[in-house]
């Protein structure tokens, strides 16, 4: 079968033909009808996040239709649509015992440490196949695979309650989930920060305040906004230090800022006046669980979470294609969710 894989880090992917994957008793095999290219496949493929060991076919944002079950699957059959939870987990350590499995100690995540979704065919237990109702569509089951249950987890994380304000820095894919989720959970105002005005745009139409960060400085544009108070809870969703920072400056009294964005570089706070002295918390967000996804189903299939604007493009499964869209992302272009359609 056809696979885009990374072969080298700092090096474009390339195509290559590998075996169709085998299954286990406990796994199933699923024909990959979409699969979404996230900005972390681009700090993939440049080391920012390292990937182990290589050759390895990249895309942790996979749906498609069961072909093949193994010998001990009874809850799932051929033809079943499915979205995937992406990270392999061993069901019994300390961490995945108390709900936590993202920290599992001998967990993998696809198309990181296995084999994911940039192919025509995916190898997965069948644990981590959920059910795709038919109002969804693949492109759409694909991306909320990682982009929406990432937003969806850092509002749990932060705590969001209803009445309270949240700022969304970064108005990508995840972002614009952040911004529908944190409504649906009763956020009052939703400030959507970024530097791209068609971003903006998107956000403003899923209910957002826009807070353009190419013009102003986004902290201080936020304290103006809401009366020199902050917000409730800031989502950092980019990965750079200065938007960090600023996730921090915005925070109101007891605020909560949630760090979701990658980098390697770290970013600079002085302790009392801008976190002790207003009781703030800065919380970190790995990944999402398991459980989660049920609930992110029914946001989408309900309405609350819309996801066909947030998808600004397909592309087939080529290298070359596939090349350009991160070439993009490493860029902060102005694409949102690009979906591979094998």
């Amino acid at each position: 079968m056809k696979a885009v894989r990374l072969i080298e880090t700092g090096r474009p992917l390339e195509m290559q033909d590998i075996p169709v994957p085998e299954i286990h008793a406990e796994d199933v095999l699923v024909r990959v009808m979409a699969a979404g290219i996230c900005h972390s496949d681009a700090h993939y493929r440049s080391g920012v996040s390292k990937v182990y060991p290589l050759p390895r076919t990249l895309g942790h944002e996979v749906s498609g239709v069961i072909e093949k079950v193994g010998s001990d699957v009874t809850h799932l059959k051929p033809g079943d649509r499915v979205c995937l939870h992406y990270l392999v987990t061993c069901g019994d350590c300390y961490y995945c015992q108390r709900g936590t499995e993202q920290f599992c100690t001998s967990g993998k995540m696809i198309g990181k440490h296995c084999d994911g979704g940039y192919a025509e065919c995916i190898a997965v237990p069948a644990r981590n196949a959920f059910i795709l109702p038919s109002e969804i569509p693949f492109e759409q089951g694909a991306v909320m695979m990682c982009s929406s249950a990432t937003s969806l987890h850092a509002i749990r994380v932060a705590d969001v309650k209803p009445g309270e304000s949240v700022a969304v820095f970064g108005a990508g894919g995840l972002g614009l989930s952040a911004v529908q989720i944190a409504r649906a959970f009763g956020a009052m105002d939703v400030f959507a920060v970024d530097i791209d005005r068609t971003k903006l745009d998107r956000a403003a139409g899923f209910g957002a305040i826009p807070v353009d960060a190419g013009k102003n400085d986004a902290a201080a544009e936020i304290m103006k906004l809401t009366g020199g108070r902050g917000v409730d809870v800031s989502l950092e969703l980019i990965g750079l230090p200065l938007t960090m920072r600023q996730a921090v400056l915005s925070l109101a009294i007891g605020g909560r800022a949630a760090l979701v964005g990658l980098t390697e570089k770290g970013f600079e706070i002085f302790p009392y006046h801008e976190v002790i002295n207003k009781e703030a918390r800065i919380l970190g967000v790995s990944d999402h669980m398991a459980w989660e996804i049920p609930l992110l189903i029914d946001l989408v299939k309900t309405g609350c979470l819309r996801l066909a604007d947030i998808i600004t493009g397909t592309v087939p499964l080529d290298a070359y294609a596939v090349n350009g869209v991160l070439d993009n992302l490493d860029r902060f272009g102005g694409v949102i969710r690009t979906v591979i359609k094998p």
